[in-house]
């Protein structure tokens, strides 16, 4: 009798753990088979070093910049879940405009493609563009916001410069007023930097507009 109150009490503690529900439309869960099965092979490669268990999905709900309502899903690390789900919540309540939020798997996780299809994505086990380094997303600990509206710009020692995503170009004039765009002391800038984050766009060597790191 002991060994099975034990046992069900344990079930539930994980379940208080694991599962997360907030109000109607936002909710943070671990891993289903489902959802990890979808990744698998794409944001989730073979060699993967982030732990399944160290994952959380979000669902929450977004405005676009049409005040068209969605529900989107993220895939995060555990340690910045509740921020997240905070954040969105607050943003949707301002109505502040994102247009798309799914899994990067959507897009065989390629980051180009997402990104070319301004879509807010988080975990990715990838490398930083260009580098052998792993990026921050590699770990779910970074979110890219509207990524096309906002690019990464870099300019190499040649002169040359990157922009990603390589559509985004007519983008990179900050001065110009267009959607989507994210700009220092917004409702979106303020939300992130409150819960910790640092904004890839006050970087000095390179500009990451779209990228929020803890």
């Amino acid at each position: 009798m002991n060994k099975m109150f034990i046992l069900l009490l344990s079930c539930c503690l994980w379940t208080t753990v694991s599962t997360a529900q907030t109000t109607d439309g936002f909710a943070v869960d671990t891993l289903s088979d489902e959802l990890f099965a979808r990744m698998k092979g794409r944001s989730y490669p073979d060699g993967c070093t982030t732990a399944r268990q160290d994952l959380r999905h979000l669902t929450v709900k977004h405005f676009d910049a049409n005040g068209q309502e969605h529900l989107g899903e993220i895939v995060c690390n555990k340690r910045i879940a509740n921020d997240l789900l905070d954040i969105f919540q607050k943003l949707h309540e301002a109505r502040y405009p994102i247009e798309r939020i799914t899994l990067i798997d959507n897009y065989d996780a390629d980051d180009e493609q997402s990104m070319r299809a301004n879509n807010t994505s988080c975990f990715c086990f990838r490398k930083v563009s260009g580098t052998k380094n792993l990026s921050k997303h590699a770990t779910g600990m970074a979110i890219d916001i509207n990524p096309l509206y906002n690019p990464y710009i870099h300019t190499l020692r040649d002169g040359t410069r990157k922009v990603e995503p390589a559509t985004a170009t007519k983008y990179t004039d900050r001065q110009k007023d267009f959607p989507y765009k994210i700009l220092r002391d917004d409702l979106c800038y303020r939300l992130f930097i409150e819960h910790g984050f640092t904004w890839g766009g006050n970087w000095r060597t390179m500009k990451d507009y779209q990228h929020f790191e803890k």
